[in-house]
This record gives structure tokens, sequence and C-alpha cells, in this order.
């Protein structure tokens, strides 16, 4: 079993004892330098990052292997790469970007395994007569149509 093998079966060993957690990214480089980017459904918390931590790093060896190792929680300005993630927004604004199309602000009102929708107000001239009226828009984007998704923070 290589070096990188091993961190990827102590990672999964780990998030199964810690089902409200999942991962978002696992690098291990060339020169085993270990980078673990997680989410959960109630977010994660220093102490979550220390417990996966412990459990990969004490399960290493040092004098086969050397490391370095952070394992750190996906912030609010990281794109959402995961269902998982967009679940855990629901209800909240995101800032959508699409490729050679404007980007989308709504609030996010339904995910599916395939796509999401956002939901917005906005202001459109009047059908008869002068002046505008507010009417709310919809629309529902496939995952892969965008380039990126970003929960926005008041």
């Amino acid at each position: 079993m290589t070096f990188k093998e091993k961190v990827y079966n102590l990672l999964e060993a780990a998030l199964v004892a810690r089902p409200d957690l999942f991962l978002i990214e696992c690098k291990v480089s060339i020169d085993n330098h270990i980078n673990i980017l997680l989410d959960g459904d109630k977010g994660v918390n220093l102490k979550s990052c220390v417990e996966i931590s412990r459990e990969i790093e004490h399960n290493l060896d040092r004098e086969v292997n050397d490391f370095s190792l952070e394992v750190a929680s996906a912030g609010v300005g990281n794109p959402l790469q995961k269902i998982r993630q967009y679940v855990k927004n629901l209800g909240r604004k995101l800032r959508v970007e699409r490729e050679a199309m404007p980007t989308l602000e709504g609030k996010l009102t339904d995910v599916n395994e395939h796509s999401f929708t956002l939901e917005w107000k906005e202001r459109e001239p009047k059908p008869v007569g002068k002046g505008k009226v507010t009417v709310t828009k919809n629309v529902t984007l496939s995952y892969n149509e965008i380039s990126s998704a970003k929960v926005l923070v008041k």
C-alpha cells in the first residue's frame, strides 16, 4: 500500500466515525504534504479538525515516511463543491458564476442530485401602463453549467 492510499484509508475511517463531517478535498503531494479540507452539516469547528488530524497522524509512522499534515474547514469564501454543501446552505443567498453568462445572486430554495434552484426579486416594467413592479424570479441550474457558487454573508 502506498503512503497516499494509507492516508486516504485513515481519512475514510475517521470520517465514518464522524458522519456529520464530509470531505471536500484531500491532496497528498510528492513530498508527503497532506492537505485535507472538510465541511460539516452543522459546520466544522477546531476540535473536529484536531480529531481528524490525530486519527491520521497517530496511525502514520514518521520514521517510515516524513510528512506534514494540515486539516482545515471549508471557509465561507470557498466555492461550494459538493451537493451536501448546497443542502447545508438551503435558504441562504448565493452568488453563482456561469461561463459567458451574467452572474446570478439569489436565495437557494431547492437542491437535488442534479440541480439547484435560486430565487430573487427583480424590478420590471409593468405589463400595462407606466412604472415598475417587483416580481419574483427563479432559475434551476445544473451543477455542470456553473463555474462557481459561493454563499454570500451579510
